[in-house]
């Protein structure tokens, strides 16, 4: 049934077939080839696929980034983030850093992301004297940051399919993001101390309070929802309406969104939040005949076969990860991999907490890497280069990331210990 499985899917989906369908063409396949093909069954998981509470969060928080992006928010951020650090050699390098962290904890989404913030500072960067095709790699590079830290939408995912609490895998998510952050930042100095680039002028402190305060609406919501979901204020998915009306009302109050721009901005979210629900739906099918083939055991006795130390174990999964990442997309990875590698972390002794955001890390990476790379593919457009060229300057910054992944491998306390002192 493993086989089975596999090769029914990767078939499809090399055959063109949209990832929702191939899943559950997958799950009717495995049904068959076991004899219990039954279309209420069918039925039943799709609709309680989508029919999840927690997955409410999903489509608010998509709405939240649409709304930050069409009200000029990114634009501030970007402000405020060259007062700050406009003024060192390289300077746009770090605002791109800097205003990525700061928009991570506002999207939620690795491609949103890109996307506003890219429009912003690639042109600046390519005016400025900056290499068009380093300067796209650390966007995009910078861009998978919104996939880790709070409010995550993979982490939303896996919480709803793992059944573990999106909270915990929320607070779990802060410290390896900035560690990326900062690997970023020691990746750039390196590749950019010796460019003849402009230089900002240093920013008074004056301008650079001045800067704060107009973008002072948008840096405070991602420790609103921070605390919120902390301190037990809220749920995720209420945090994700907050989040969304809040947005609305800062949107409305800059003056740089107006009633006209809104159904774009609905419809947008719309469509990307029917995308995602339907995949979740397709995954419950999914999993359901998965669970019945026994396959997550039958792994599970062949990686027993191999190593019985738990580290060992996770950097096996982790580079078995790597390269699922290299050739599908995040959303489908999460779903389709998620109720099959679980129960072996968990029977191996690892925090099911700690292996989510492991996870999301390491399928992150997956969106910069070609062949299906998105948030790759959108920085790309937006910079109006081949993908050969951007990945020529991405992989300085890709090497970091997944050293970084293989140090959160080795040492879990990064991630374990922050945790701990976060939810408790």
């Amino acid at each position: 049934m493993i086989w089975v499985f596999l090769t029914s899917l990767f078939l499809l989906i090399l055959l063109g077939v949209p990832i929702a369908f191939a899943m559950m063409i997958s799950g009717v396949v495995m049904m068959l080839g076991m004899g219990i093909f039954d279309t209420v069954v069918i039925a039943e998981n799709l609709v309680s696929g989508a029919n999840d509470f927690a997955l409410m969060a999903i489509p608010f928080f998509i709405l939240t980034g649409e709304i930050m992006n069409a009200g000029g928010v990114s634009k501030r951020i970007v402000d405020f983030a060259i007062s700050i650090v406009g003024h060192i050699r390289g300077g746009l390098g770090y605002v791109t850093i800097f205003a990525g962290v700061i928009f991570a904890g506002l999207s939620g989404s690795a491609v949103a992301d890109v996307a506003a913030l890219g429009a912003i500072l690639i042109p600046m960067m390519v005016a400025n004297g900056y290499d068009v095709k380093r300067s796209t790699g650390l966007l995009v590079s910078t861009g998978i940051i919104g996939t880790i830290i709070p409010p995550s939408i993979p982490l939303i995912l896996f919480g709803v399919i793992s059944g573990v609490s999106i909270t915990k895998l929320f607070m779990g998510g802060i410290v390896p993001g900035l560690l990326i952050g900062l690997g970023l930042i020691v990746a750039w100095y390196f590749v950019s101390r010796k460019d003849d680039t402009v230089v900002f002028d240093k920013a008074t402190w004056k301008e650079r309070l001045s800067n704060a305060k107009r973008a002072s609406l948008a840096l405070i919501l991602p420790l609103f929802i921070i605390i919120g979901l902390r301190g037990g204020v809220f749920t995720p998915t209420e945090a994700g309406v907050f989040a969304a009306v809040y947005a609305l009302v800062i949107s409305f109050l800059y003056r740089e969104i107006s009633i006209k721009k809104l159904p774009a901005v609905f419809i947008n979210t719309a469509k990307t939040t029917g995308v995602v629900l339907f995949l979740a739906a397709a995954a419950m099918l999914t999993a359901y005949v998965i669970t019945v083939a026994q396959i997550p055991t039958q792994l599970a006795s062949g990686f027993g076969g191999i190593t019985d130390n738990p580290t060992v174990l996770l950097l096996l999964i982790m580079l078995f990860l790597l390269v699922v990442g290299m050739v599908m997309d995040m959303t489908p990875a999460i779903l389709i991999f998620t109720p099959v590698l679980l129960p072996i972390v968990q029977g191996a002794g690892i925090d099911p907490i700690f292996f989510g955001v492991m996870m999301v890390i390491n399928l992150s990476i997956g969106l910069i890497t070609p062949p299906v790379g998105t948030a790759l593919y959108v920085g790309a457009g937006i910079a109006k280069v081949n993908i050969i060229d951007v990945t020529k300057g991405i992989w300085p910054f890709l090497l970091v990331e997944i050293i970084v992944l293989f140090l959160l491998t080795l040492f879990p306390e990064f991630i374990t210990v922050p945790l701990e002192w976060m939810v408790n």
